[in-house]
Formats: C-alpha cells, sequence, structure tokens
C-alpha cells in the first residue's frame, strides 16, 4: 500500500472541523478521527498504514497535525482530559479557507523560532504535531506494550479488569479457545454479567472480519464481548461491533488502553512537577 494513498494532514483540516460540527461540537480524539475519516470516505486499506512502523497509523498521525494546525489559528481548542471543541473562528470557516491555513500557522512558527527550515519539517512530516508532547507517552506506552509476549500482555489485560471492577477473571488455555482469550464478571448493583474478551497485541488496525470473527467465538459463551488492542480500530470494525440485531461489542484500542493503565496506575507514574514563574512587572511597580 502506497503511503502516498493517504491524504496530506492539509486535506484533513476540513474534515476535521465537519467532524466536529457533525457531533456536536465537542469530542475525543478517537471520536473526532472517525467522523473525519467517515466524512472523507477514507477506505480500510487508507486506515491501515502504518505511521514509521507504528505504534499510530498514518492517517490518524496527519490527523492529529489538522487539529494542531486548527487549534494554532484557533479553530479549535483542547481541554486537559482530551476532548477538543470547535470554537465560534472555527464554526466560521470555509472548505476554501482551509488552504490558508498551513502558510498562516509556519509564519507564526518562524515568527517564534526565527528560522525558515521549520517550514521544511512541516512539509515533510519529520516531528511530531505542534504542542504534541501531552501524546508521546502514549506512544512510548504502546511501543513497550506492542513488544510484551502474548501470554504477558493477556495477563496485563486480566490485571487491568480485575482493577476496573470485573471479579473472576480467567485467562483461557493457549489451544481450542476459539478466539476468547479471557472470561469475567462484571457486577453492576444487584445484576451480573459474564463477560468474555480478546487481546490483540497489534501494530495495525483491527479490521471488520476481525469483529466478526471474535463475535463469532461467542456464540453459546454470552452476549457480552470486549475486545482490546495496542492498535485502533477501523471504521467499518467499529460500525460492524454496534450493528443492529447482532450482539454488541465493546471496543478497546491503544489510546483508551493507555488512558485507563494511567488511571490504575498500572506501569504508568504521573508525576507533577512545580513550575516557578518570576513576575518581573510585580517588582516594577513596588
Amino acid at each position: 500500500m502506497a503511503e502516498t494513498a493517504v491524504p496530506r494532514f492539509d486535506k484533513l483540516l476540513w474534515p476535521t472541523l465537519l467532524a466536529l460540527r457533525e457531533i456536536g461540537g465537542s469530542g475525543t480524539v478517537s471520536e473526532t478521527s472517525d467522523k473525519a475519516i467517515e466524512i472523507g470516505g477514507y477506505g480500510e486499506e487508507q486506515q491501515e498504514v502504518l505511521h514509521k512502523g507504528g505504534p499510530s497509523t498514518e492517517i490518524r498521525y496527519r490527523l492529529a497535525w489538522a487539529r494542531s494546525y486548527l487549534k494554532a489559528v484557533g479553530a479549535l481548542e483542547n481541554s486537559v482530559r482530551g476532548v477538543w471543541s470547535i470554537t465560534e473562528y472555527g464554526r466560521s470557516l470555509q472548505e476554501s479557507d482551509m488552504a490558508t491555513i498551513p502558510p498562516q500557522v509556519r509564519s507564526m512558527k518562524r515568527a517564534v523560532d526565527g528560522s525558515a527550515a521549520v517550514e521544511t519539517v512541516a512539509v515533510t512530516y519529520e516531528v511530531g504535531p505542534i504542542i504534541s508532547e501531552g501524546e508521546a507517552w502514549q506512544d512510548q506506552l504502546l511501543t513497550v506494550l506492542q513488544a510484551l509476549p502474548p501470554d504477558k500482555f493477556e495477563n496485563l489485560c486480566q490485571r487491568l479488569l480485575r482493577e476496573s471492577g470485573f471479579t473472576q477473571v480467567e485467562v483461557t488455555e493457549k489451544t481450542g479457545d476459539g478466539g476468547i482469550d479471557g472470561i469475567g464478571v462484571l457486577r453492576i448493583a444487584l445484576l451480573s454479567f459474564q463477560v468474555v474478551f480478546q487481546c490483540k497485541r497489534y501494530k495495525s488496525t483491527v479490521s471488520a472480519s476481525d469483529v466478526r470473527d471474535f463475535r463469532g467465538a461467542m456464540v453459546g459463551r454470552t452476549d457480552k464481548g470486549l475486545l482490546i488492542t495496542t492498535g485502533t480500530f477501523t471504521a467499518d470494525a467499529k460500525k460492524e461491533a454496534r450493528r443492529d440485531g447482532a450482539p454488541a461489542l465493546d471496543l478497546i484500542d491503544g489510546e483508551l488502553l493507555c488512558q485507563l493503565l494511567r488511571e490504575q496506575h498500572l506501569g504508568v507514574e504521573t508525576r507533577l512537577v512545580e513550575e516557578v514563574l518570576i513576575d518581573s512587572p510585580w517588582f516594577e511597580r513596588l
């Protein structure tokens, strides 16, 4: 699959704006990206191209660039929880305005850096999206997870489910499990549900056929399934997971997996760094 089949980030600016407009003005990275991919009509092959061998896919990497550029010109903003929202200025933009955004941002960066070299970087994708420091830990964590042996990754998923409130969580035997890696029980108030799970230590995407295969393996066991991957799910895979007339499956992609591990403090430690700022004008007012 040629990398040129994946649209440049500047071609993703308009689908990203439309995506946020259609989903109500705000959304997570995953929700916004999924909708932009749907609006752009990008196929599964385009979604499966990896960025430099993973862990992220090229199209989602470039969508991150698109969000960063839109944020730089004030069309988008994002919260500390990773929710992106469109501003009033963003709502006023038209498709014809998209061509002016990359030059605007490159001009802003040259003004800050004092160098024209940034323009080359912006065109060749040699560095990550603007203001990407907050997402770097996820790529590092996914690299670690993808290097785990299969049994250790299954044990990690087992531990995560236990920490998240599941009981009787067991990893199945390595043979004859029909695609089922484990089973557990989730209790909500007076009700309990048996849930089977599958762990896919992928660098690439999980397709709709993978979801169908997992659902087939569930037949006769339970109607509740959880599919966990270090990769991503294609738009078709997500549609298949919630298809009418079939048992709904819950999906955990690499991004959400990282967040869950962070929340449960499983191999991820958060440190608060104190920053000391000197208010020079304050002293001048004495």
